[in-house]
């Protein structure tokens, strides 16, 4: 019975959860590719053959079978198909024979057995065409000229409320729309225990400091939604490899990550220069946790600032502060407010987020900016820091 023949195939070799991996076993250093197929084919049809004319009844269910469903040629027509991070050659495969550009799945992997550049497949959206041979959709996937791309770059240290609006100019997405998407951080990604504070202060739930400065690519589909979804999933990724919470939780004791992320985005907000991004961080620690500070506040202006652009009002130089601005106890970000902030002010990037989770050990109670470059002098005492404050004079920083 043919059932028992051994037609020489070779199973694809699988990584986990059954997917293809984008590369790819060989028996005796040659392909298991197309040229086992015909063969087979060819047996099989041998077989059939000396079997008798009958048998061929079943030829179409056979020769599915055995050779693998391809389309021929360059393919018509227009089709974009996504390209997933992290997708394996089976998964890109997949989503081109739901788009209609390869016949099969399994075509898409023999093309890719048989081109060693098919591991340099980028992320992103492609522009391909429809019904064509694997080999060719292949083709135009290593092609970047295929590649469609809309980028927008989101700095580090935006607020939420100005990410929105650099996005809203790149997708012409409303900013109400991101706005709304917003509101609930959770079903955008954040993970329920981000949201827990050590301090005895009361939760907000806030998306601030959660959407990733980083470039992204924007689908012509794209939601508000998705967009957020895919900000607040490359920051999980970034902390969860900098171990950033176990960092904070071993080394910090007493301070929750959200409390530290919190931090991140101070530093990130007053430190001049990448530098002094853990000093700074260690200045507010040292403020709000340590006691030593009279009013156990954070003192930084930047936390005014961030209140002014939330109600749609005009951010204050320093000098342009007075008592009214510094204390004004409406302000949930007062300047005068005892212990930690209620949620970040910005989205820090990863040099921030590192500095607040492992800062330099240091009893800094006071820093002042005292070159053109951004470089910081930090001080333990008010004394030391007048001394400070007018080194910066001398040099026309203040």
């Amino acid at each position: 019975m043919i059932d028992d023949l051994d037609l020489g195939f070779d199973e694809p070799e699988r990584g986990e959860k059954g997917r293809h991996r984008r590369g790819f076993r060989k028996r005796d250093g040659k392909s298991g590719g197309r040229g086992k197929t015909i063969f087979a084919l060819l047996m099989a049809l041998v077989l059939l053959g000396g079997i008798g004319g009958g048998a061929f009844y079943g030829f179409d269910r056979i020769q599915n079978f055995l050779v693998t469903p391809d389309y021929d040629g360059a393919g018509t027509g227009e089709a974009l198909v996504e390209v997933k991070q992290g997708a394996l050659i089976a998964d890109i495969g997949d989503a081109l024979v739901a788009a209609d550009v390869v016949k099969s799945t399994k075509a898409f992997i023999e093309a890719a057995e048989e081109n060693a550049l098919s591991k340099n497949i980028q992320p992103g959206l492609y522009k391909v065409r429809k019904q064509m041979s694997a080999e060719n959709a292949l083709t135009m996937l290593l092609d970047r000229k295929n590649k469609v791309t809309n980028q927008v770059t989101i700095p580090e240290g935006r607020t939420a409320k100005n990410t929105y609006k650099l996005l809203s100019e790149k997708t012409k997405i409303p900013v109400k729309e991101f706005e709304a998407a917003a509101k609930d951080p959770e079903a955008l990604g954040v993970p329920d225990w981000w949201f827990v504070r050590k301090d005895g202060k009361k939760v907000t739930k806030s998306i601030e400091g959660f959407l990733y400065p980083d470039t992204y690519e924007i689908a012509p589909n794209a939601t508000a939604e998705s967009i957020l979804k895919d900000m607040v999933g490359t920051f999980l990724t970034v902390t969860g490899e900098m171990k950033f919470a176990e960092t904070v939780e071993g080394g910090l004791g007493g301070v929750s990550p959200y409390e530290a992320l919190i931090v991140a985005s101070l530093s990130q907000a007053e430190a001049g220069n990448k530098d002094d991004l853990g000093k700074v961080a260690r200045v507010a620690y040292n403020r709000v946790y340590k006691g030593n500070f009279p009013c156990g506040c954070l003192e930084m202006d930047v936390t005014v600032n961030y209140y002014y652009e939330l109600i749609g009002k005009k951010t204050l130089s320093s000098k342009e502060m007075g008592p009214a601005e510094m204390d004004n106890p409406k302000n949930p970000y007062n300047r005068k407010l005892r212990g930690m902030l209620p949620t970040p002010i910005n989205n820090p990037g990863k040099e921030a987020l590192a500095g607040a989770a492992n800062p330099p050990k240091g009893g800094w109670l006071f820093f002042v900016a005292i070159d053109k470059e951004g470089h910081s002098a930090f001080a333990e005492t008010y004394e030391e820091q007048k001394r400070n404050e007018a080194k910066a004079r001398e040099a026309g920083i203040i």
